[in-house]
């Protein structure tokens, strides 16, 4: 059996997919967390970083696509999986099982498909709004950097350079009090979704042991309560009036 009949054909291979693909997907998590979290800073940060990513053209897609890739395959061997499993016992989890498992264990698959619909909205709001017709871009009021955006101490974006104001964006899509509700909620549930994903993680590759399975436990935990947080504070100070656009949003570009 081939290397891709062995992963995607046996259970020990899926687990393997699970595993990268989740590893794949946590920095991509963190990743975005630290570039949302941009926007605490002067507007020329998140703008520039906007910029940088929108001159990367065809390779950004090539990002984008692969990380649905990762997702569909996390979830098609999570589900497998689960149901190879539920065969194996006869249909259903036994007692014992049930109430040992943590509570984020047993509602994985479900975190899983609202993650899922959280993501493609999400592509939908605030990434696929950006190459509609006339552009959302065009759309959003011109911003002039004030001093050039670095990456890994490189200049990437010129002062002086006109960017679309995604500092103003952001803040405007989380006025929207069910926007932010969603986005909370969804992010708990993906919180929720790495404290067991996490863990299972370092069961797959072998690093959790008898000796280290409360400390990897705990390092889980305190991550997703830091990722949730992080997530949290940007629609928080928002709804709360502590952070503000600092240019008015054209109407056709404002979140319905």
């Amino acid at each position: 059996m081939n290397l891709v009949g062995l992963l995607f054909g046996s259970s020990i291979g899926r687990k393997i997919l699970m595993a990268v693909t989740g590893v794949v997907l946590i920095g991509f998590v963190i990743g975005h967390l630290v570039g949302n979290l941009q926007v605490f800073q002067d507007p020329d940060h998140i703008n520039g970083y906007a910029q940088f990513l929108h001159q990367l053209g065809p390779l950004l897609w090539v990002v984008r696509i692969g990380l649905l890739v990762a997702v569909f395959i996390h979830i098609w061997a999570a589900t497998v999986l689960t149901l190879e499993n539920r065969k194996a016992r006869g249909g259903e989890y036994g007692f014992k099982h049930t109430i040992r498992a943590t509570l984020a264990s047993r509602t994985m698959r479900l975190t899983g498909y609202v993650v899922l619909a959280f993501v493609v909205y999400h592509l939908a709001h605030f990434t696929l709004g950006a190459a509609q017709s006339a552009t959302y871009k065009d759309n959003l009021p011109a911003y002039t950097m004030q001093h050039e955006y670095r990456v890994a101490g490189f200049p990437v974006v010129a002062a002086g350079t006109k960017v679309a104001d995604v500092h103003s964006m952001v803040i405007h899509g989380f006025e929207n009090k069910v926007v932010s509700l969603f986005y909370i909620v969804a992010v708990g549930l993906l919180s929720f979704h790495l404290l067991h994903g996490i863990d299972s993680l370092f069961q797959t590759m072998g690093w959790r042991t008898a000796r280290w399975s409360a400390a990897l436990r705990a390092v889980a935990l305190v991550f997703c309560i830091v990722y949730f947080v992080g997530n949290l504070a940007i629609p928080g100070a928002v709804l709360v009036g502590k952070l503000q656009p600092r240019t008015a949003l054209a109407a056709t570009a404002a979140p319905r």
